[in-house]
């Protein structure tokens, strides 16, 4: 399959089972994906594990082909666009939306570069910080009664989703329903992005408008601020040029040290 088929990354952040790993693998091949990133899982050589290949029931190659990695910024390297899904809500963060609103943003960035949604550990579910390093938020709307899903429940939920959305584009991406189709630029990676917050975090606190030793969230603030925007390439460009001659001129003031 073509498109976001190939594009879309799973990410799974620390995951303790290994039983939820291979489920998770089963899920997304029934859906017809097959990239699954597995950060600094609990359980060593997890892909091996016996609980996980029963569970894995078939998707053995997804499960075998799982690229482990140790943080959630290596696996998110190359990705453009990520979604992060979390059970509770944030203060901070990017702006949330439903899964199925955000499957059809998902249909319509895939074909420009890689994509990714990323779910936390079983216990504890993602931190503030990877939340704040991913584009969009979504949240399952599950009974409010009994909301508690499986981490593989919650992969089949959100593969089944995009899988809808790929299909109704032809398996090539298009524009979300209901939204005019618009021309995508050159977006950013997530990488870029990164490096973009904290040029910017640096000049900011030369400008002492950030004090680093009393932030006040401002960084959170200024991170949602830009996650609205699905900022290209271009534009990560001028904001780091920006702060690179706040830095040059900071470094020429009488007094001041280089920065």
């Amino acid at each position: 399959m073509r498109g976001g088929f190939t594009s879309t990354r799973f990410v799974l952040v620390e995951p303790s089972h290994p039983g939820n790993v291979g489920a998770a693998a089963r899920a997304l091949k029934t859906m017809g994906f097959s990239r699954l990133v597995l950060v600094a899982p609990r359980v060593a050589q997890v892909q091996t594990d016996p609980e996980a290949i029963a569970m894995a029931s078939g998707a053995d190659d997804v499960l075998a082909n799982a690229h482990v990695v140790s943080t959630l910024a290596e696996a998110l390297a190359g990705v453009h666009w990520s979604l992060a899904l979390t059970a509770r809500s944030r203060e901070y963060g990017p702006p949330p939306g439903a899964p199925r609103a955000m499957a059809g943003e998902a249909c319509r960035l895939a074909a420009t570069g890689d994509i990714a949604l990323v779910f936390g550990n079983e216990r504890t579910g993602l931190s503030n910080e990877d939340v704040e390093r991913c584009t969009a938020l979504a949240h399952i709307p599950a009974n409010p009664a009994y909301s508690s899903l499986n981490l593989a429940q919650a992969v089949q939920v959100l593969s089944y989703e995009l899988r809808m959305a790929y299909l109704d584009a032809g398996g090539e991406t298009a524009s979300a329903p209901g939204r005019p189709a618009q021309t995508v630029g050159t977006l950013a990676a997530n990488d870029e992005i990164e490096r973009m917050y904290v040029h910017l975090e640096n000049a900011l606190i030369a400008l002492e408008f950030l004090d680093p030793a009393n932030p006040k969230k401002l960084m959170s603030r200024l991170r949602r601020l830009f996650s609205r925007s699905g900022l290209e390439r271009e534009e990560v460009n001028i904001i780091r040029g920006i702060a690179k001659r706040i830095l040059l001129l900071k470094s020429r003031e009488p007094g001041e040290g280089p920065s």
